[in-house]
C-alpha cells in the first residue's frame, strides 16, 4: 500500500515522530525529559552520534542531526536516505503513522525525508502467498512544517504514486506483462486522468511499415504494440509538444544472439524505459501540469523462434533506412528508431528517449546515474542536468562527436545495428540519432533501472529511474 503523505498543524502527545535538526540546542526542551536531553547532548558532542531512536513504549521518537550543506542537492539526498534508514524499525514495531518535522522549518528537507520514507517503503508482494503478513505497516506520513503548501504535499504524493506504478510494471514477469498487457496498463493508468491513449496493433504497425519493431517481434508468438499517450491540456504553455519515447522490450532473450543465463534472468526489466514514460505521463497528468506532452511506447518480446530475425538480415525501417543486423541482442535501438521516426509527425520541440539500451552504459558508470547524449539540445540538456541533480538521478553526459557515427555505417545497408567493442553506449546513440531531425536527448538507464541489491530508497529490482527527473524537469518547464 502506498503511504499517504499529509500536512498537519498540530502534534499529539502520542505521535510517533521523526525530528530533523542541526544540533541538540535546536530541539524543543519541552519535547524531551531532562535525562533524554542530557543523553542526546552528550552522545552528540562526545561520540558524534547524529541519529537517535527513543522508545517511550507508547511511541517512538526518531531524531536526525543534519547540518545543511552548501550543496543543497547532496543534503536533500542525505535526507531521503535518512528517511529510508528508519524503515526497519518502523516495520519491526508495526508503526502505521509517523509525523515528520524540522526544528529549522526547512520544508525541502522534511519533504525529502518523507520522499525517502515513502519510496523506501515500496514492496512488490503480488505473488507472495503470505503478502498480508509481509506488508509494511506504514500507511501515513504526516508533516508538520510552517510554510509548507498543500501543492507541495499533493505533488509529492503524485510523484510517489508514479514511481510505485513504474516499479510495479518493471517488476512484473513476462507471463503477466506482455506487449499487449503493457499497453492496457498504460490505458488504465493514464486514460482516467485525461490522457488520450491510442494503441496501434500489429496490423496498424505493419501498415505503417515499422520494420524495426516488426523484425524484433518476428520470434514472438505475441504481437507487438505501439502505445501513444497524449496529454494536451487547454492551458498548455507550449504549442510544439515534448515527446517521451520508451523502450518496451517486455522480455529480451537476445534473440538468436542468445544471452547467457546470467544476463537473461532479469530481462523482464528491459521495458523500464517504457514504464518510465508511462509513469511520467501519469504524474504530469495527475498534477495537471500545463504542458503538451506525448509519450510513445513501442513494445515487443525478443525471442529466438524459428521465424526470428537473424544476424545478416537487412531490414527496412519506417523512414526507409536499411539496417544490416549483426547482433539480434541490439534490438532496443531498432524499435526505438521507428518510434523516433514516428515522432517527426508532431514537429516536436524536444524528444527524450529512455532505454535500458547497452551494457556499456552500465559498465561505464554503474548504478549511480544515467548516461546521456543528444543533439540540437544543449539548453535542454543543461536543464535536465539540473533536474537530475535536484532528485539525484544524475546525468553523465557522454561525448557525441561525429566520428562515432562512422562506426555504425554498413557496407551492405545504410546502417548496421552495432558499432563494435568500443564506445558501445555512444554508437548506440549515434544509431538512434540517424532517425531524428529535431532537438533530441537519449537516456541510457541500463545501470540504475534494475538493481540486484537494495540501494536505500531506490529499493531492489525496479527503481522507477527517470520518473522523478522528468517530473522535476516538466514542472520547471511549465513555469
Amino acid at each position: 500500500m502506498i503511504p499517504q503523505i499529509k500536512q498537519i498543524n498540530k502534534l499529539k502527545d502520542c505521535d510517533f515522530r521523526l525530528i530533523l535538526a542541526g544540533s541538540p540546542d535546536q530541539l524543543n526542551p519541552e519535547d524531551f525529559s531532562i535525562d533524554e536531553m542530557q543523553y542526546i547532548t552528550r552522545q552528540f558532542s562526545k561520540k558524534k552520534k547524529t541519529s537517535f531512536e527513543i522508545n517511550r513504549f507508547s511511541h517512538w521518537v526518531f531524531i536526525f542531526f543534519m547540518k545543511e550543506e552548501s550543496d543543497k542537492a547532496a543534503f536533500l539526498e542525505k535526507c531521503r536516505k535518512a528517511g529510508d534508514g528508519i524503515l526497519s524499525t518502523v516495520r519491526d514495531n508495526g508503526i502505521k503513522k509517523l509525523t515528520l518535522s524540522s526544528e529549522t522549518n526547512d520544508k525541502d528537507a522534511v519533504l525529502a525525508l518523507a520522499e525517502g520514507l515513502a519510496l523506501g517503503n515500496y514492496q512488490f508482494l503480488k505473488y507472495k502467498k503470505d503478502k498480508a503478513e509481509k506488508e509494511s505497516p506504514l500507511k501515513e506520513i504526516d508533516i508538520l512544517c510552517p510554510g509548507l503548501q498543500s501543492k507541495d504535499i499533493a505533488e509529492l504524493n503524485i510523484l510517489v504514486e508514479a514511481v510505485w506504478h513504474t516499479r510495479n510494471l518493471v517488476n512484473e514477469p513476462l507471463n503477466y506483462l506482455n506487449a499487449q498487457k503493457l499497453a492496457e496498463e498504460a490505458e488504465e493508468l493514464c486514460r482516467p486522468l485525461g490522457v488520450h491513449v491510442e494503441v496501434l496493433n500489429k496490423l496498424k504497425i505493419e501498415a505503417l511499415k515499422m520494420g524495426g519493431l516488426l523484425a524484433v517481434n518476428r520470434g514472438s508468438l505475441e504481437p507487438p504494440t505501439f502505445t501513444i499517450m497524449e496529454w494536451k491540456p487547454a492551458n498548455a504553455v507550449n504549442k510544439k509538444p515534448f515527446i517521451l519515447v520508451g523502450k518496451g522490450v517486455v522480455y529480451d532473450t537476445g534473440g538468436l544472439t542468445l544471452k547467457p543465463l546470467a544476463g537473461m534472468d532479469t530481462m523482464k526489466c528491459d521495458m523500464a524505459g517504457a514504464a518510465a514514460v508511462i509513469g511520467t505521463m501519469y504524474a504530469i497528468a495527475k498534477a495537471e501540469i500545463p504542458l503538451y506532452v506525448i509519450g510513445l511506447a513501442p513494445a515487443t518480446e525478443n525471442r529466438p523462434d524459428g521465424n526470428a530475425y537473424v544476424p545478416g538480415d537487412v531490414i527496412t525501417m519506417l523512414d526507409g533506412t536499411t539496417v544490416e543486423v549483426l547482433n539480434t541482442d541490439a534490438e532496443g535501438r531498432l524499435i526505438l528508431a521507428d518510434a523516433l521516426t514516428y515522432a517527426k509527425k508532431y514537429d516536436p520541440s524536444l524528444v527524450i528517449d529512455l532505454a535500458t539500451l547497452t551494457g556499456s552504459a552500465a559498465v561505464a558508470i554503474g548504478k549511480y546515474g544515467i548516461v546521456a547524449m543528444g543533439q540540437k539540445s544543449d539548453e535542454a540538456m543543461k536543464q535536465l542536468e539540473i533536474s537530475g541533480r535536484n532528485v539525484y538521478e544524475r546525468l553523465a553526459i557522454f561525448p557525441f562527436w561525429e566520428e562515432y557515427g562512422e562506426l555504425v555505417k554498413s557496407e551492405v545497408g545504410d546502417l548496421k545495428n552495432i558499432g563494435g567493442k568500443e564506445a558501445g553506449a555512444i554508437t548506440a546513440g549515434k544509431f538512434l540519432a540517424h532517425f531524428t531531425n529535431y532537438p533530441w536527448i537519449h537516456f541510457d538507464i541500463a545501470g540504475p533501472a534494475f538493481l540486484d541489491k537494495r540501494d536505500s530508497y531506490r529499493g531492489t529490482a525496479g527503481t522507477g529511474t527517470g520518473v522523478r527527473l522528468l517530473f522535476d524537469f516538466f514542472k520547471n518547464q511549465s513555469k
